[in-house]
This record gives structure tokens, sequence and C-alpha cells, in this order.
């Protein structure tokens, strides 16, 4: 099957995955996750992205197109990129996320930092043996510490240096209003924001901003906020076990009721079930 690109669906179709991304501090410089894939709202971060699917399928949207993978595809997001990620398929689903740092990137750190693929998946029949390798090697199920981490970090970079087309940065997504907005809650979701504040920052007229959200987010400020703020605190549930006093703190809540209040009224549960249901305690 050719590698598929296709423009994302209208942000209407999906209420769960409008564009409400969530920023993500990644502090290790190497790490990885093997998960069941779900949807994952518009989020971005500063680390290397390698996603390998191991089972079933997977959409990968970068910017404004979407990507679809299947078992055995291999894609890289580079830093500091708004990505998301859609599941429709009903089969079993499995994908690996390994997270570098740009520091580990060697003699590709300029390359990441102002470019980044055309199209970011390599098919499965076109995987280099020394990437399938690496990935292989990297999820074989012993830890890997970062030095061996780095090595084949640079490994599987220098094939893709090789095999793919870049653009620059600044050609995905968009340099209108709405792109600015985004990029702009991303960055300050955890301080103490108002509509005001935020039109103050990027030179608009507070009444223009607000249709940004009622006209494209089909929301309103604070909805959104929240959402980034939310989507913020549930991955926080999810892969740490830090106490939900800090979690609901560091994600900009400024109380723990309308953390909990907010949190329930999304996912269903308190956050407290939720973290049960991926932790299982």
């Amino acid at each position: 099957m050719p590698n598929e690109k296709k423009k994302q669906p209208n942000l209407e179709e999906k209420g769960e995955n409008r564009m409400q991304p969530s920023y993500e501090e990644k502090t290790e410089k190497f790490s990885m996750i093997r998960k069941k894939p779900h949807h994952v709202p518009p989020h971005l971060h500063n680390a290397i992205e390698l996603v390998y699917v191991t089972k079933g399928e997977l959409e990968l949207g970068v910017g404004y197109e979407l990507y679809h993978m299947e078992k055995g595809d291999f894609a890289v997001v580079f830093p500091d990129l708004i990505h998301h990620y859609q599941v429709f398929s009903k089969e079993s689903n499995e994908v690996y996320q390994i997270y570098a740092s740009l520091e580990l990137s060697g003699p590709f750190m300029a390359l990441l930092q102002k470019k980044c693929p055309e199209n970011p998946v390599i098919k499965k029949e076109n995987l280099p043996y020394e990437i399938k390798n690496s990935l292989e090697c990297l999820i074989s199920g012993e830890k890997v510490n970062e030095i061996v981490g780095q090595a084949y970090l640079q490994i599987i970079l220098y094939q893709c240096n090789n095999m793919l087309q870049f653009i620059e940065k600044d050609r995905v997504g968009s340099n209108d209003l709405i792109y600015s907005v985004m990029t702009y809650l991303l960055s300050h979701f955890q301080e103490e924001l108002t509509l005001g504040s935020v039109a103050e920052a990027l030179g608009i007229n507070k009444f223009a901003l607000s249709k940004v959200f009622s006209g494209i987010f089909h929301t309103n400020f604070n909805q959104y906020l929240n959402e980034i703020r939310l989507n913020y605190a549930s991955s926080l549930l999810e892969n740490t076990d830090r106490r939900i006093t800090d979690i609901y703190l560091e994600a900009g809540f400024e109380s723990q009721r309308t953390f909990n209040r907010a949190f329930q009224q999304k996912y269903g549960r308190t956050p407290s079930e939720y973290r049960k249901t991926w932790w299982g305690k």
C-alpha cells in the first residue's frame, strides 16, 4: 500500500478530536512507552518522537495533514510540531512511542530544529533494515539506558535523513491567527490566563479572539483552556505516580474542586478512578 497522506477530517466530525492541544515538557533524555493507542488531541513537546506500530492501525496527524499507519510502519515527529493521534480500527492496536531529547541527536540537531519531514511516515515495505533492527532492539524488553538509546537514535536519524524529504517547519500548519492562538496557549496554559490577557499578548481585539473559539473551535475560551489543562493532567495521571494535588496545580487549575468537577465532566470519573483504570491500583 502506498504511503497514505490525506487532509484531516472536518473538526466538527468528531467532537472528541477538536483541536484542543496540550503542551508536554519532556524532562527525560530518553524514554519509551508501549501502549494501546487511543484518540490523543493535538499537542506538542520539546522531544524527538519515534512512532512504531506493532499491532493494528493508527492515524497520525501532523499540522493539517493526516497519515495512515499500519503494523510495521514507522514515523518520526520532530520537536515543537503540533501533532495528534486517532484510532478508528476496532481490532487490537499497539504502538511504541520513543522520546529523545535534542541533545542526543548529535550532528542532526540543526535539521531537527529548523526543518521537518514533508511526510513523516515510512511504510513497512520501505523501512530500512537499520531502522527496523534498531527499533526491535529498543523494544526488546530490557530497559535501554541513555547511551544505548542515543546510539540507536542516531542510526535511525541517519537513515531518515537519507530517505525523507524535508521542508521548513514554518510551512507546517499556518502563521495565521488560529495557529498563533494555539501555540500561545500551548506554552502558557499553566499560567493564570483570561481572554483579555491572551488577546493583549497576541495584539488583537478580545472580541476577535472570542470569535476564533466560537467559530473555529466551537467552544468558548474557558472550555478550550480547560481542555488543554485536562489533557495535560490526564497524561500525568497515566504516566506518573505524582500526587493529584501536585498535578492539578501544575496543570493550571486554581483549586482541586474546580479540577475535579471539570475532570469528571470530561472523563466520567474522578481523577483517582481514572488513574486506577491505567495503573490497576
